[in-house]
């Protein structure tokens, strides 16, 4: 929603799943096909999808793409011969208000429009969508203490908050410290030469003092990171494995062949077969 919302697209999208949920009794009793089945169990979702649409569209002042007065008329005025067309040059601002509710529609079909909304949704979808994996991450460590489960807590979310934040929550930083001091710097030319030439002078898309010296300390930070997540856990995971293959070993010669058989089959239920390819690459993931 914070991405792409629209009110108009929002609303089609409301009254698409009211309809569902006003008949959920009907449709769930039935067989539906695969995307119907997936809409109708995420129509609660969907619901609160729509309503954030509609909301944020109302704040971007997009119904289809189209800018409406909604809340009155704008703050800007034109005066050039070619505004009507373009409204590009010659906006003049006639009122000490700015517009009361969201984007000013003056904003739509400037040349400026595009690097202001930019900022205003991706970046701010950027933040949130951090924030949001931040806390997923910060979750599965309550979870691991709750069952007691160390391996996750040092080889998943110890390298997972280091990586996540070295690189994406720096990012959340820059994006911050360029609104807050009106920076001009680049900062996809930033992230990018960050991998590409990291002891380059920043230049002009420098925003603090030691910028480089930090950059560099958090790239390889996130490259340690990397196969501390990777390779620790299957391993460990392949080494209890074949300890308790060989536990299960001894015990059976020192049984009879009745309770060899029971322990065969004790050990095979409880025990599922140890797929090393499948942790390294769920891991991986």
């Amino acid at each position: 929603a914070v991405m792409f919302g629209d009110w108009g697209h929002g609303i089609v999208l409301l009254v698409a799943v009211l309809w569902l949920i006003l008949n959920e009794r009907k449709y769930g009793n039935q067989k539906l096909s695969d995307i119907m089945d997936m809409a109708f169990g995420g129509r609660y979702v969907i619901l609160l999808m729509s309503i954030f649409s509609i909301y944020t569209g109302l704040i971007y002042n997009e119904f289809f793409s189209v800018p409406f007065s909604l809340f009155g008329s704008s703050a800007y005025h034109c005066n050039s011969s070619n505004c009507s067309d373009a409204n590009s040059v010659g906006l003049v601002k006639m009122h000490s208000q700015t517009y009361p509710f969201g984007v000013d529609p003056a904003w739509h079909g400037t040349y400026t429009e595009l690097p202001f909304l930019n900022s205003l949704k991706m970046k701010m979808s950027i933040l949130l969508g951090v924030s949001q994996m931040n806390l997923g991450v910060v979750l599965s460590y309550y979870n691991a203490k709750f069952c007691d489960n160390r391996m996750n807590i040092w080889y998943e979310f110890v390298p997972q908050i280091i990586f996540l934040n070295a690189l994406f929550g720096y990012l959340c930083i820059l994006i911050i410290v360029k609104w807050c001091t009106g920076s001009t710097a680049d900062l996809y030319h930033v992230m990018i030469y960050m991998f590409l030439s990291p002891s380059d002078d920043l230049g002009d898309n420098q925003l603090f003092w030691g910028q480089r010296f930090v950059q560099i300390t958090l790239l390889l930070m996130a490259v340690i990171a990397v196969p501390w997540m990777l390779l620790p856990k299957p391993l460990i995971l392949r080494q209890q494995h074949f300890k308790r293959l060989q536990g299960r070993g001894y015990g059976v010669l020192e049984g009879s062949d009745a309770d060899s058989f029971d322990m065969d089959r004790e050990g095979d239920a409880d025990h599922e077969e140890f797929e090393f390819s499948e942790v390294f690459v769920h891991q991986m993931i």
